[in-house]
C-alpha cells in the first residue's frame, strides 16, 4: 500500500513539475493573464460555458486581484486541484460560488454556478432537475438556520453530510483529470 501511494504521489509531483515548466515557458515575465490561462488549458473561444467556468477558476486563484496569476498563485492552484484535501477543495468551491466575496452564498450566486456546471457536466448525466430545482434542494439541505444564505461552515458541513449535496457543491468537474488531460496538449 505505501509503495502504491508513493508512486501516485511521485506521478502527481511529476505532473505539477511539468505544468510549472510550461508556466515558465509560456510566461517568462512571471505573470499569467486570463487569455494565456485559457490557451494553456485548451478552452475554445466557442465554448461560452467553459469560458465562464475557467474565468471563475482564474479569478478564484488570483489572490492579490491583479488580474494575473504569478508563479506562486499558479503553483497553489495546481496543488489544490491535483492534491488538495476535501476540506480545502470545498473551501475553494465556496470561494468560487461567493461572487461578491461577502462570506455568504445567496440563491443567485448558487444558481449562477449551478447553471454553468449544469451545462458542463449535468447534460451527460441522468439528472432530471433544473438548475433552480438543484439550487432549491441545496438550500433546503444546507441552509441550517434558514436565513436564505449559506455560510462556509454550513457549506462544508452540508456537503460532507449528504452525498448528493457533495456532488452538486464540489466544483471538481473532474478537475484533476482535466488538468492532466490538458497538460498533454500543452505546447
Amino acid at each position: 500500500m505505501g509503495q502504491e501511494e508513493s508512486r501516485s504521489e511521485e506521478m502527481e509531483l511529476a505532473q505539477i513539475q511539468e505544468l510549472c515548466i510550461v508556466f515558465m515557458k509560456e510566461c517568462p515575465s512571471g505573470a499569467l493573464h486570463l487569455h494565456e490561462f485559457k490557451r494553456i488549458f485548451g478552452v475554445p473561444s466557442s465554448s461560452a460555458e467553459e469560458s465562464v467556468y475557467i474565468e471563475t477558476v482564474f479569478h478564484s486563484f488570483d489572490t492579490n486581484k491583479d488580474n494575473t496569476l504569478d508563479f506562486l498563485e499558479y503553483v497553489a492552484a495546481l496543488h489544490l486541484i491535483l492534491r488538495g484535501n476535501l476540506e480545502d477543495r470545498l473551501k475553494w468551491s465556496f470561494k468560487m460560488y461567493d461572487k461578491d466575496g461577502n462570506g455568504k452564498l445567496d440563491r443567485q450566486e448558487v444558481k449562477r454556478i449551478i447553471r454553468i456546471l449544469y451545462k458542463l457536466k449535468l447534460p451527460s448525466s441522468d439528472v432530471s432537475m433544473t438548475a433552480s430545482e438543484i439550487c432549491d434542494r441545496i438550500f433546503e439541505l444546507v441552509d441550517q438556520n434558514h436565513d436564505g444564505q449559506i455560510s462556509l461552515s454550513e457549506f462544508i458541513e452540508g456537503a460532507q453530510k449528504d452525498e448528493w449535496v457533495m456532488k452538486q457543491l464540489k466544483l471538481d468537474v473532474n478537475a484533476t483529470s482535466w488538468v492532466i488531460q490538458n497538460c498533454g496538449k500543452l505546447p
